[in-house]
């Protein structure tokens, strides 16, 4: 079977529209949430779905191996990067090259960048009179938001919606396509 780690600091909407895609495949699951907030409600959400999680501090991410030396143990086919707002240490990008993937809520590499997440894009974009945002689904590199593209999708704005109409039509896109897509790069079709 082939295995996907999830890294998540929040609420997990992304995170559990994955589980639940995954439940009952016979080929793929999810073998761990991993969060760096011990109080994320993405924890109460993969408990309930039956899925392990681990909390972890910085010192344990950045300074130590613990992590590092976890993923080596359960060896996952992916790590995915659902709401995760650490930029991810360099020595697990290494251990893991090309393995680690991101959903960013913007066209990259319009509004990526360190400090550029949930409603700091919204407002970036609706600020910036764009006529369209997206999604964008990418490898993960040392540096926020430059990795490889893997998949893009876009959704047309009005110039009337607000940053929270801009986050709700990118949350429609996230949950349609972002399970799909990790299958696709697992089973190498993209």
């Amino acid at each position: 079977m082939k295995s996907i780690a999830i890294f998540a600091s929040g609420t997990g909407s992304n995170a559990q529209n994955i589980i639940t895609y995954f439940k009952n495949n016979p080929d793929i699951y999810v073998n761990c949430v991993y969060s760096n907030k011990e109080n994320a409600p993405v924890l109460h959400k993969a408990q309930q779905l039956g899925v392990p999680s681990l909390t972890f501090n910085k010192e344990n991410f950045y300074n130590s191996d613990l992590i590092l030396e976890t993923l080596k143990n359960q060896n996952p086919n992916i790590i995915v990067l659902a709401g995760f707002l650490w930029k991810f240490p360099e020595k697990i990008i290494n251990a893991f090259s090309g393995k680690i993937i991101n959903i960013h809520p913007a066209l990259l590499p319009k509004f990526g960048g360190k400090g550029m997440y949930g409603m700091n894009v919204h407002k970036a974009v609706v600020a910036n009179k764009e006529t369209h945002s997206g999604i964008t689904i990418h490898h993960v590199t040392k540096n926020y938001d430059e990795g490889a593209t893997i998949f893009q999708e876009k959704v047309a704005l009005s110039d009337t919606d607000t940053a929270a109409d801009v986050a709700k039509k990118i949350h429609n896109l996230e949950a349609k396509h972002f399970p799909k897509i990790i299958e696709d790069v697992i089973l190498n079709k993209i």
